[in-house]
């Protein structure tokens, strides 16, 4: 079992996003990642979710509108204790040169330091989270 401080810098490739900074955090149960321009379209007469990563403000903006069709709409707990409706999506991430299949809620995130939230039923049973330390994924794949 790999060990995961705090905070990392991780790769989402359906996503077209490398070294993006997140939070680990345990009290979180889902995993969620900041978006904007958020909607349901039809594509073929099948219902896509159609989405923003980050903001213009942030160092890793594409400008990239995401289009995806595996998605769900899901009742999440905020961490201000408000239940809202989130769209859920399953892209994968990669941690320790390993990919992984995680599930993100696409939330407003741009009032928090960071766009990317790692909650515990993605570390569950993959990843035991040290406080003192950070980046540990980040560092194993550098030369």
């Amino acid at each position: 079992m790999e060990i995961i401080g705090r905070s990392d810098k991780v790769d989402f490739p359906e996503l077209h996003l490398e070294n993006l900074e997140v939070k680990v955090d345990t009290g979180a149960y889902t995993s969620s990642i900041h978006c904007h321009d958020i909607k349901e379209i039809i594509i073929d007469e099948v219902k896509h979710l159609s989405f923003k990563v980050l903001d213009p403000e942030y160092s890793k903006y594409h400008d990239n509108t995401i289009t995806v069709n595996n998605y769900k709409s899901k009742m999440i707990k905020s961490s201000f204790g408000d239940v809202e409706e989130r769209y859920v999506i399953k892209t994968f991430v990669i941690l320790f040169n390993k990919e992984y299949p995680i599930e993100l809620s696409l939330s407003n995130r741009s009032e928090m330091r960071f766009p990317v939230l790692i909650g515990r039923k993605f570390l569950n049973k993959k990843f035991m989270v040290d406080t003192s330390v950070k980046n540990q994924s980040f560092l194993s794949k550098q030369p």
